[in-house]
């Protein structure tokens, strides 16, 4: 786990939309100002998850790209 995640969620091998339907459901039961680190390898998800912290409020604060596989750090709202 990332040193500055408070949790993670591997939605590594599920396809759009399930990678961000299973962080809106992680990010549900944590506090405001906790963070999840959502691990995903669909493409489609370097799009999806900036449009899904827009939308909600939450903030996206690092994105980063590892072996074809994406890392986002959002901080809940």
């Amino acid at each position: 786990m990332s040193g500055n995640a408070d949790h993670e969620l591997d939605a590594t091998g599920l396809k759009c939309p399930m990678p961000v339907l299973r962080a809106r459901r992680a990010l549900k039961p944590l506090a405001v100002g906790e963070r999840l680190l959502v691990r995903a390898d669909d493409p489609a998800s370097a799009k999806d998850f900036p449009a899904f912290c827009k939308t909600t409020g939450h903030l996206l604060e690092d994105v980063t790209k590892v072996e074809g596989e994406f890392r986002f750090l959002i901080q809940k709202a």
